[in-house]
């Protein structure tokens, strides 16, 4: 069954529309034998040491950089008696023109805590909600779980998404994120603190670092379009406990993380099935296509359990093309891939992500072991999963 989506929803990056924020996996050496049968690597704790930032890569013609950094130190502190905080801290470009934002490479100041960030930009008249939103929170910034928390018919745009290893992914072609006079910036930084219990682990000033351009008269403006998939992952053989019950599991998630986070995957089992919960490894969803797009480039996206993701289009036709192929899913390679070429998609044109999660990796995870088993859905968690294709768009006529 096909997943209904708007053109709205597809190409203006309506994000409190959609739960979607990333987590972080990890895996290193070691073997195993996957649920399909397969040998596959066995995941492992990432160096968690503070990487030096990515070199730069050479400005191109008309472009410059501009490096910003959130403007005080925040120190997480996970709710809910969790061990992850989303947090959204504005940094402000004061642009005085519109600019295309070509490039950008997110920096944590405390590696060890930082697992994630997704870059927002704010339009100029969505500008003065954000700094309510931020005002009326204690601290800085505020906690979003989900998207950047500002609701409403807020339009941001999903501009950037940085895991650690990751480094600034450039497109040849003439295209950009548009960023108006005004707008602002939201850093959603997801800090895991399952190490220290959910308390404090030190504070955080990230920064980030802007490619930007003027652009052209051709210059065509970038969205990302999210796909998601659905997550149904029993508790492996042997494993016992409460949170095996599914319902257990579900309600454990909303306690968390909300309402909207824990109703997402009821959402994604009736858009993507038909309603009733399929348990098992490997999940998909398929999308139809609503308009007109080209698309540049792909990201794939799971957590700590996830094994392998490919994202396709129009499969099992004639005209089936693999816009993504991630067989051995590792953190370190979470990167924006840009395809050989840009394809064309048109409305009739199907695009499926496909997930496969292993539930016997909690029992090898050192980040995993000490946690109960539980019947694994979508959550923000890093003991829950995602299952999630990101595709760098530009609209056509």
């Amino acid at each position: 069954m096909t997943k209904r989506i708007s053109p709205l929803r597809m190409l203006a990056l309506a994000t409190g529309a959609v739960a979607m924020t990333l987590m972080v996996a990890a895996c290193g050496s070691g073997s195993t034998t996957a649920a399909g049968g397969t040998p596959a690597a066995i995941p492992s704790s990432h160096d968690m040491s503070a990487p030096p930032a990515p070199a730069a890569q050479p400005l191109r013609p008309g472009e410059r950089f501009l490096n910003l950094s959130v403007p005080q130190p925040y120190t997480p502190s996970a709710p809910s008696g969790g061990t992850d905080e989303y947090r959204c801290l504005i940094v402000d470009p004061h642009l005085t023109k519109t600019a295309f934002l070509t490039g950008t490479q997110f920096q944590p100041q405390n590696a060890p805590i930082v697992h994630h960030a997704i870059v927002f930009a704010i339009p100029p008249e969505q500008a003065a909600a954000a700094r309510a939103k931020d005002a009326a929170s204690p601290g800085q910034g505020w906690t979003c779980f989900g998207n950047d928390g500002l609701g409403g018919n807020q339009r941001s745009a999903w501009v950037d998404t940085w895991t650690p290893g990751n480094s600034e992914t450039i497109l040849s072609q003439d295209v950009g994120f548009p960023l108006q006079q005004g707008s602002l910036l939201i850093l959603q930084v997801h800090y895991n603190l399952l190490a220290t219990d959910g308390h404090s682990a030190g504070s955080d000033q990230s920064s980030v670092r802007l490619r930007l351009t003027d652009g052209t008269p051709a210059t065509k403006p970038l969205d990302t379009l999210p796909l998601q998939g659905p997550i149904e992952l029993p508790c492996a053989s042997g494993e016992t406990g409460p949170l095996c019950d599914r319902a257990t599991a579900v309600a454990d998630v909303a306690h968390r993380f909300g309402p909207e986070v824990g109703a997402t995957e009821a959402k994604l089992v009736n858009e993507c099935g038909n309603g009733t919960p399929v348990p098992g490894n490997t999940q998909h969803c398929d999308v139809p296509v609503p308009a007109p797009m080209t698309v540049y480039a792909a990201m794939g996206h799971m957590h700590l359990l996830g094994r392998s993701i490919k994202v396709e289009l129009n499969p099992g036709t004639a005209k089936a093309t693999t816009l993504l192929d991630v067989p051995a899913f590792n953190f370190d390679d979470q990167k924006v891939r840009p395809l050989p070429a840009p394809i064309d998609v048109n409305p009739g044109d199907m695009l499926r992500v496909t997930c496969t999660h292993d539930a016997t990796l909690r029992g090898q995870l050192p980040e995993l072991k000490k946690l109960p088993p539980r019947y694994v859905v979508w959550g923000d968690g890093t003991s829950d999963e995602m299952c999630l294709g990101l595709l760098t768009v530009s609209a056509r006529k």
